[in-house]
């Protein structure tokens, strides 16, 4: 594992705000209420103790340098998705790289079919939750049958005592086919957009971020939807190009990890935080270093086959400046 070299001066005035799908964070232990049975040591995959340590130390060294470059410190938030339990959670804020982080963590089980939620860290030193709350989100697949799926994750609280809100989202995959999914995410979509009435209703220059694995592109109608009708901006459109995404799936890159934040980010009102950049953390000890599948995330599987590495996506942040 590669140490970054540069070492930049810890700034105050920024903080910074990712987003990982860590990629099946899954414990040891079976819960015969959710479809874990893939992560258990009588499994193919023979998920061991050493290898979910693994996985944890390495997703735990990730998180903490995410804008590290630019900030000379941890992240302040970060949204994570493909979370089994509160205890993963535990477990990854204890890891030798977060620990002097002293994260503190946000999660609500969901309905999901897969076992696998959304959750929220924070450094308790830099923001204090003021409100907490998931979203379920009601699907039926085409034979009529309910469809359960990760809930929207609403924490509003004072980020250096400056109000803003935050959802994790994690929609709907493509895995029976992008159009005969689509339904689904915008179906989340319209839940966002209800999530974001609420809060807009509240108070009209409410500073709020919509941050998550959409399983759609900047140019989806369901992210389109949300930037057009509230007029949010997306630092993502102008970054995947042909060479470059979060995910890679059957040789094309995608980036389907996305940060959506209001506008007011950009008004330059003293004190307040506003948009500086947005970035894939796409660093190179995130990358598989060589072979066929040379640049793209070094995921944990592949298939039933064990790797080793991190996740199958790359991060994604954005830094805010005061």
């Amino acid at each position: 594992m590669i140490e970054p070299t540069e070492i930049t001066p810890i700034r105050k005035n920024m903080q910074t705000v990712a987003f990982y799908n860590v990629e099946n964070l899954f414990d040891l232990k079976n819960n015969k209420a959710k479809h874990d049975n893939d992560f258990l040591p009588s499994s193919n995959k023979n998920w061991t103790q050493k290898r979910y340590e693994n996985k944890l130390n390495k997703i735990g060294f990730a998180i903490a340098n995410i804008g590290k470059q630019e900030t000379g410190k941890h992240p302040a938030i970060i949204g994570l998705a493909e979370i089994e339990n509160a205890s993963v959670l535990k477990d990854l804020v204890n890891t030798k790289d977060l620990k002097a982080c002293n994260y503190n963590y946000i999660h609500f089980d969901s309905k999901d079919e897969r076992g696998i939620d959304v959750a929220l860290l924070y450094d308790p030193t830099v923001f204090e939750v003021l409100h907490k709350k998931a979203f379920e989100i009601t699907l039926t697949d085409l034979d009529g049958t309910p469809d359960y799926t990760r809930d929207i994750l609403l924490v509003s609280g004072l980020l250096n005592k400056k109000k803003i809100h935050v959802l994790v989202n994690h929609w709907s995959s493509r895995r029976e086919g992008e159009k005969e999914t689509e339904f689904k995410r915008l179906e989340s979509s319209s839940k966002v957009s209800a999530i974001l009435d609420n809060l807009i209703k509240e108070d009209e220059n409410a500073k709020i971020m919509v941050i998550g694995d959409f399983n759609d592109e900047p140019q989806s109608k369901s992210i389109k939807n949300l930037v057009t009708n509230y007029n949010l901006f997306n630092p993502m459109e102008t970054l995947r190009s042909f060479d470059r995404g979060s995910v890679k799936h059957q040789r094309q890159w995608y980036i389907f990890d996305q940060i959506l934040i209001t506008t007011n980010f950009f008004e330059n009102t003293q004190n307040e935080f506003e948009f500086y950049k947005a970035n894939i953390f796409d660093v190179p000890f995130l990358k598989i270093p060589e072979g066929h599948f040379k640049g793209a995330p070094y995921r944990t599987y592949a298939g039933p086959k064990y790797k080793g590495g991190y996740s199958d996506h790359f991060p994604v942040y954005a830094i805010l400046k005061q």
